[in-house]
């Protein structure tokens, strides 16, 4: 993700700031875990009433972790602010402390948040459970980070981290089991039944987009994205798109190839404003996405159906079908 106004990403050098994160970290570990410990309300280590204390680089996936562990569990996440950006983020004291005293951790991968796992290996914990997603929905560096908007990726994060906390706190498997099946059940009911209907009625409905974070949700929808896969990657990292491409985008949206456009307001480029103000002179229904929680502190699950039903009523109007 971009800011508002979206810049390119810039190379950090973590490795001081992380050296230093992991130097306040080791000092307050042992008095936080001591504390901690001396009331039995977060022992971390998952027995049977105790609290699992889990670190997740970004709140969507954090959101769901806390959602799965309920009363066992505290989760901190530490993007947690829709002004910030995942991709380039760095890592603070606080940051260092949350990471050192976790034992469970997740980590979304496959190139997003590079500096998580600098922050990890600073920190490390002979005891904690990592989970990268990535590699749990085999997808390599290179490929699509964005698998949160990957309805069929949402549900093996959530098998997974559920299998997670349980063998951390087996004497607690009955807990999770029911919180599992109560947030595939009931909390997600409204996504799954949107994503469920949005593929029945609208599947091959060809679509233009912004940048690749709409790519996952676009597949699981069953729409054709029209534009060019190397303008979304440019959009996505931050570089500059093709001319060739733009030409292909804007003729398109002209002839009407497309029947919505789908963009990320996260990262509104000069470039995507142009695209969608296009689109809507031409008549083309106009749907947003975010990179993150918004408003801050959403659930995932409020965020996602409120991004779908936005894109269902664009489908609506734009092909008639209800």
């Amino acid at each position: 993700m971009r800011s508002a106004i979206a810049h390119r990403i810039r190379p950090r050098a973590l490795a001081g700031g992380v050296a230093a994160v992991a130097v306040l970290a080791a000092t307050s570990a042992c008095s936080t875990a001591s504390s901690d410990t001396a009331d039995g309300s977060a022992s971390g280590k998952g027995d049977s009433g105790k609290v699992i204390q889990v670190v997740a680089a970004e709140n969507f996936w954090g959101s769901i972790a806390q959602q799965l562990g309920g009363s066992h569990v505290h989760v901190k996440s530490i993007i947690d602010n829709p002004a910030a950006d995942p991709h380039d983020y760095e890592p603070t004291a606080a940051d260092g402390r949350a990471v050192a005293t976790a034992r469970y951790s997740i980590v979304n991968g496959i190139g997003y948040d590079s500096w998580a796992d600098k922050l990890l290996s600073a920190n490390p914990g002979s005891d904690r459970t990592g989970l990268k997603i990535g590699d749990l929905v085999g997808v390599k560096p290179g490929g699509n980070p964005h698998r949160w908007y990957s309805p069929a990726d949402v549900h093996k994060v959530v098998e997974k981290i559920t299998a997670d906390y349980k063998k951390i706190a087996p004497a607690d498997t009955a807990y999770f089991d029911a919180r599992k099946k109560a947030f595939e059940a009931t909390t997600l009911a409204p996504y799954n039944r949107l994503v469920s209907g949005i593929k029945s009625t609208y599947a091959g409905t060809p679509i233009g987009a912004s940048e690749s974070i709409v790519t996952p949700l676009a597949q699981g929808l069953g729409l054709k994205t029209l534009t060019p896969e190397s303008f979304l990657d440019a959009i996505s990292e931050g570089t500059d798109p093709t001319a060739k491409d733009k030409t292909a985008i804007d003729q398109q949206i002209k002839n009407k190839k497309i029947k919505i456009y789908v963009y990320n307001s996260q990262n509104s480029t000069p470039d995507v404003r142009a695209q969608v103000k296009e689109a809507k002179a031409a008549g083309i229904p106009v749907a947003t996405v975010t990179e993150t929680l918004t408003p801050a502190g959403a659930s995932f699950q409020d965020w996602q159906v409120r991004q779908l039903k936005g894109i269902q009523k664009a489908l609506a109007q734009a092909t008639g079908k209800k």
